[in-house]
This record gives structure tokens, C-alpha cells and sequence, in this order.
């Protein structure tokens, strides 16, 4: 019997629409979108309470060095300014050979740059499909330009 019914079709579950009279209030919300708007709301409280917990434990006696080095500017924990960490002299050593990188840079790519416009003009001269024969002395030379007449194939060296 119950094959019977899963054989007999069924009407598909439909969500209602919003109503006229509430249109003003948006868009209604559907069953998946509530779903959605759940779990991110619990992976937030499970967050805070994980951290609450974390607070809660917590040894009053640890010591970090970034409890020292760091300073609060509201509310937002900032490292404090590393701009004294190298001397004078080293800073005009790292500009130096960030210059000179560069420079080493551009000149590889104008060798690249270089090599490919040179094949570019050779790949300007359309290569013949003419055969080129060789002709050892003045004898060979009258035998082949006899047998070649006709064709127009023959280029000599």
C-alpha cells in the first residue's frame, strides 16, 4: 500500500508570500533565510563564550614582551613605531640596492625585449621555398640551370 502512495504525486511545499498590506515592511522571511540568520547568530554567542571562558582562566601572573612593546590607541592594540630600527647608514644601504635591483631588472627586460624584436624581423622576410643548389664548377652549374630551366628554382652561391 504505501508504494502506492510514494507513486501518486504530490504538491510541493510552497513558502507564503508576504502579504499586500505588509509589502511596506519588506521582504518576508523565508524559512532558509531564518536558518541562516540562526547559525551565524549561535557561532557568534559560542565565539564570546569561548573568549568569556578563555578571560575567565586566564593566568594574572603571565607576562608577554608585547604587553610592553605595544601601546592602546582607542581601544586598538598598536605596535610601537619601529621607524628608529635601522641606522642611517644601513637605510642608505637598502635604498642602494633596491636601485640597483631595479636597474638589474630593467636591463634584463630590455635584453628580452631586445632578443624579440630580433626575431620579429626575421620573421618579416617571407623564407623562400626556392631550393638553392650547389655547383661545384662551371660544368655542374650548366647541367643543373638546364635541368631546372622551366621552374624558376634555382638560386646560386
Amino acid at each position: 500500500m504505501s508504494s502506492l502512495r510514494n507513486a501518486l504525486p504530490r504538491r510541493a511545499h510552497k513558502e507564503r508570500a508576504q502579504p499586500q498590506s505588509r509589502k511596506k515592511f519588506g521582504l518576508l522571511e523565508k524559512h532558509k533565510d531564518y536558518v541562516i540568520r540562526a547559525k551565524a547568530y549561535h557561532k557568534k554567542e559560542e565565539s564570546i563564550r569561548r573568549l568569556k571562558e578563555k578571560a575567565a582562566f586566564r593566568n594574572p601572573d603571565e607576562f608577554y614582551f608585547k604587553m610592553i612593546k605595544t601601546k592602546t590607541v582607542d581601544g586598538v592594540h598598536r605596535l610601537e613605531g619601529e621607524a628608529n630600527k635601522y641606522t642611517q647608514e644601513e637605510l642608505m644601504l637598502m635604498k642602494t640596492q633596491d636601485i640597483g635591483y631595479v636597474l638589474q631588472k630593467l636591463q634584463s627586460e630590455r635584453n628580452k625585449i631586445e632578443k624579440l624584436t630580433t626575431m620579429l624581423h626575421s620573421l618579416d622576410n617571407n623564407p623562400s621555398s626556392r631550393h638553392v643548389y650547389f655547383a661545384e664548377d662551371r660544368f655542374v652549374l650548366s647541367k643543373l640551370s638546364f635541368l631546372c630551366e622551366d621552374d624558376n628554382i634555382l638560386d646560386l652561391c
